[in-house]
């Protein structure tokens, strides 16, 4: 059977990225795909800007009620006209060879899904290449996921996933959680025995949020959504996503006892200089090296505390699973 490939794309008030992500589109390699953009409710609607599109892309554009970014990819992924779905975040731009690096490694490794690793392009600002550097890194963790050592049994994001119709047809798509709805998803898969793989090629410029209070919200509702994952699937929660709630506690010690004993404070400086140093390096820039100390901060100070307070409102007070969000979901 051939590959056909349908790029579907949730949208929500994002009518300047959404013309950067397709203007990207028009630059591939390979042209033998269709794209779907599904507007989520947005009072700034892209219509206009995707219909200009219709003659430089095979592109359909929808119009639907809010109803978060999950529900939009099933929306989208039954109107799709591929064998084969790759769900995009609005604010990634693809590199030229992107569907080209997917048909290739679809070829010869007919796997059921995929996901790639996202990187940042030299003309994101330095927010977004001090956040990228924050969400990529070994030393925040953020490098652990999508490492090469994991190729095999992968957990695809949503910014950069795809999975074939018959994935569709099996798990029914994406659960509406308000966030976590990718990880659930490929946990899904996964348990209904379909095989996924991590396409190194086939990475994305994630811009991410572009400033550090959306970066916060972002960052703490996904610590949020792990505690909702654990109750969904118990055996999803490993060691490694309590580092950050323990970060979030020991900076909280480390005040409370700075008038005693400077120590403490002592490991987290040293802590910033070795990011600094790195984030520094990977970038080769200062200013930017400077920045990631507050992104990596705010992704695991934020992150442990959402997930610190899910802990608490969902295993020990048993709310549902919606209750830790209350006022905190960003769209």
């Amino acid at each position: 059977m051939s590959l056909k490939l349908s790029l579907i794309i949730p949208l929500y008030n994002r009518p300047d990225e959404i013309r950067e992500l397709l203007d990207s589109l028009c630059l591939q390699s390979d042209t033998d795909f269709e794209v779907v953009v599904v507007e989520d409710g947005s009072e700034l609607k892209s219509d206009e800007i995707v219909s200009s599109f219709e003659n430089r892309l095979s592109i359909q554009y929808f119009f639907k009620p809010n109803s978060g970014p999950g529900q939009s990819r099933n929306y989208g992924a039954e109107r799709a006209k591929g064998n084969y779905f790759i769900f995009l975040d609005s604010d990634c731009i693809i590199p030229p060879d992107y569907i080209k690096a997917v048909k290739s490694f679809l070829a010869d490794n007919p796997v059921d899904a995929f996901g790639g690793p996202d990187r940042a392009d030299e003309s994101f600002s330095n927010i977004q290449k001090a956040i990228n550097y924050s969400m990529t890194a070994l030393f925040t963790t953020g490098g652990i996921r999508g490492s090469k050592h994991s190729v095999e049994k992968f957990h695809p994001r949503s910014f950069n996933m795809g999975y074939s119709n018959q994935v569709f047809e099996t798990t029914k798509g994406f659960a509406k959680m308000r966030f976590g709805e990718d990880i659930d998803m490929s946990i899904r898969m996964m348990k209904a025995g379909f095989k996924t793989a991590l396409i190194p090629e086939a990475y994305v410029y994630h811009k991410r949020r572009s400033t550090w209070r959306q970066f916060y919200k972002q960052v703490h509702n996904s610590g949020i959504a792990r505690i909702n994952l654990y109750k969904r699937h118990p055996e999803s929660l490993k060691m490694l996503h309590f580092f950050p709630a323990a970060f979030t506690t020991f900076v909280i010690f480390s005040g409370l006892v700075a008038p005693f004993s400077l120590i403490p404070l002592g490991f987290l400086a040293f802590y910033f200089l070795v990011i600094l140093i790195d984030a520094t390096k990977q970038n080769k820039s200062l200013a930017v090296g400077l920045m990631a100390i507050l992104a990596s901060f705010i992704q695991l100070f934020s992150y442990g505390l959402g997930f610190i307070k899910a802990f608490y409102r969902r295993l020990i007070l048993g709310r549902g699973e919606f209750a830790a969000y209350q006022k905190n979901f960003y769209k």
